[in-house]
């Protein structure tokens, strides 16, 4: 076959049949189900094994809860498709999202294709792309920014890039993690206005309910891929994280101190702002004065 959709599954009982159906159903029909029951303590684990009885592309590995990198990084050893994606069990996609992304993925190392992200939700919004190649990945991830869309799901993978690469476990944010080291493996990549994946909004998921620990495992993604890719606008949306990251520990900051051009292109006049007192206070002083500021408000909210 020539596509692994590996999905990992845990306490997601009420959405893995909408998930699954989409997946099944799709129109592009060369590919394989991995289905990850990640120790899953409700009807996931009996849900599963009937789809693989139902449909002979299904596949089931059981295995002790380890969380999603663990699964997902046990749908990759399995894979036996060229390429490779990956679909959240309270997710799904379009019908025809791999008949049309297809084409271009058999082309390319990576193929990012548009989601409605938060489906469901008021905070619904659709990330859309214009086709095109980039054989600099620099490029993809800064003036692109692709720093902001690293989610594992809207893509397509050439399988080899995972040879020596996995996510990491024990960690949220994996995708962040995970996508720098792919790129930096990658010839190309190419994004496509065709397709669709429903990301629907978990208010429970890790990381709609990140805090401290979970917010140093992103900072400190986004500082591993700063030491290769990084300009104004990166650093400022970094620094975003670093000030939340001061604000949730009341540990002083890791981010490497720079000086920001608050004529940088690509930023709002909110990050100028911004910039402009980085430059001024110095990261340090900027993030307790935002500490301070979240401080004074809170109880006023």
């Amino acid at each position: 076959m020539k596509l692994t959709i590996v999905i990992p599954v845990y306490r997601t009982e009420a959405t893995l049949d909408r998930c699954l159906q989409s997946v099944v159903g799709q129109t592009y029909t060369d590919l394989e189900v991995i289905l990850v029951d990640d120790g899953s303590p409700d009807d996931c684990p009996q849900m599963c094994d009937r789809w693989a009885a139902r449909d002979g592309r299904i596949s089931v590995i059981h295995q002790p809860n380890g969380g999603l990198s663990a699964a997902r990084n046990a749908g990759i050893s399995a894979a036996r498709g060229e390429l490779i994606t990956f679909v959240d069990s309270d997710d799904f996609l379009a019908t025809d999202t791999y008949a049309q992304v297809m084409p271009t993925a058999e082309r390319h190392d990576i193929t990012e294709f548009p989601a409605l992200c938060f489906y469901g939700s008021p905070r619904a919004r659709r990330l859309t792309f214009a086709p095109q190649v980039v054989t600099d990945r620099e490029h993809y991830w800064l003036k692109m920014q692709a720093y902001r869309h690293t989610y594992a799901w809207n893509k397509i993978y050439r399988r080899r890039l995972f040879d020596e690469v996995r996510f990491p476990e024990g960690r949220v944010f994996e995708d962040v993690f995970t996508l720098p080291l792919l790129l930096q493996r990658a010839q190309s990549v190419a994004t496509t206005d065709r397709g669709l994946y429903y990301y629907c909004l978990n208010p429970h998921g890790i990381t709609s309910r990140a805090r401290g620990k979970e917010l140093e495992d992103l900072l400190e993604a986004h500082l591993a891929a700063m030491r290769h890719w990084c300009d104004d606008a990166y650093y400022l949306h970094v620094l975003n994280t670093q000030m939340d990251v001061c604000e949730h520990t009341g540990k002083a900051p890791v981010l490497p101190p720079r000086t920001v051009s608050p004529l940088a292109g690509g930023i709002s006049g909110r990050q100028r702002m911004k910039a402009l007192a980085l430059n001024l206070l110095g990261i340090e002083r900027l993030c307790k004065l935002n500490k301070t500021i979240h401080r004074w408000i809170k109880p006023r909210s």
